[in-house]
């Protein structure tokens, strides 16, 4: 339902008073905070922030996360709508027009990333990443993967559409597979005094992808941790390029509308760090693990609308890592 407050917040938005607009915006969320914290006050304010960080100019859209107002009045890195806040912002301008307006470290690293997912390439351009994250996106994050469905879509008066990624999208090029007995699960992180098994990181990250799915790591192939996760041991799958499988896993790993895609993209990021067994980006690495990585995708009876069933193998280290779930939620945030 549309409130005569939504009606009146509206109508200042399209007069341009987004002075007058920032101002209640800082004085809501200040007071929500104060009386029930900062949860209480990004949620109350937050349909309001989504109109300044979509419609006002840069300069003032930016104060949005600015802690001059006061206590409780700046948004965070969390403050969302049907989508963070900083996301929207960074869908409306170009990092040149916001670099010289953002403070907020967190915010601007993540505008930054999504910046260089709508398609800019600030490796020359923006401070370096502090996990040496590209900003810009690599060939093979770029390949099949529509600029449009990268970000969310978001609306002026509110709300967002998202692009519904699915793994596998479809069953062209899928056959029925029989899957192995399940692979030896590693059963702990360690093989000895001071030792680490490599990529446990790596399901640790994947298993917190989202609540709908779970992960698990094997030693052996894709399809023995296929096996682990699938419901029975005839499935109708095959193997993929790791790169028709990565924009469902950053859609995975930013489900729901608090995060943004470029929180999904640092995170599967994490996990590929992990399965190199760095402790940080090391380009050649990952290169070199993009390119030996055999990916396996199946279906599953139950599949609707959203899901995600992926195994992922390491010829170099013997391990596999399985990634399966699904939810019915609608297309659209």
């Amino acid at each position: 339902m549309i409130t005569y407050e939504d009606r009146k917040l509206r109508t200042l938005a399209d007069q341009g008073r987004w002075v007058e607009l920032l101002g209640l915006y800082r004085r809501a969320r200040a007071a929500a905070v104060a009386l029930g914290g900062e949860v209480r006050g990004a949620a109350e304010a937050a349909p309001l922030g989504h109109l300044i960080a979509y419609g006002a100019p840069p300069e003032l859209a930016a104060r949005l996360f600015d802690p001059d107002g006061g206590p409780g009045s700046a948004a965070g890195t969390g403050d969302h709508d049907a989508g963070p806040l900083w996301e929207v912002l960074a869908t409306r301008h170009s990092w040149r027009r916001l670099a010289p307006l953002l403070g907020p470290a967190p915010v601007r690293r993540l505008v930054a990333h999504t910046r260089a997912l709508l398609g800019e390439d600030l490796r020359h351009g923006a401070e370096p990443d502090e996990e040496a994250v590209p900003l810009a996106l690599e060939p093979w994050e770029v390949a099949g993967w529509d600029e449009r469905s990268r970000v969310r879509e978001y609306l002026r008066t509110g709300g967002a559409r998202r692009a519904l990624l699915a793994l596998p999208a479809g069953r062209e090029g899928l056959g029925p597979v029989e899957l192995p007995a399940p692979g030896r699960v590693v059963p702990s992180a360690s093989t000895g005094p001071g030792s680490q098994v490599p990529g446990l990181a790596a399901t640790r990250l994947l298993g917190g992808f989202s609540a709908w799915a779970e992960a698990v790591c094997v030693c052996g192939t894709a399809p023995d941790a296929a096996a682990q996760l699938a419901s029975g041991r005839q499935v109708t799958g095959g193997f993929v390029p790791f790169a028709q499988a990565y924009p469902a896993l950053v859609q995975a790993a930013s489900d729901g509308p608090a995060a943004g895609s470029a929180q999904g993209r640092l995170a599967l990021w994490r996990v590929l760090v992990a399965m190199t067994g760095e402790s940080r980006v090391v380009a050649r690495e990952i290169e070199g693990l993009i390119s030996r990585v055999r990916c396996f995708t199946w279906c599953d009876p139950a599949d609707e609308l959203r899901y995600l069933h992926l195994a992922v193998e390491d010829p170099a280290s013997g391990l596999a890592w399985g990634l399966s779930g699904g939810t019915y939620e609608p297309a659209y945030d």
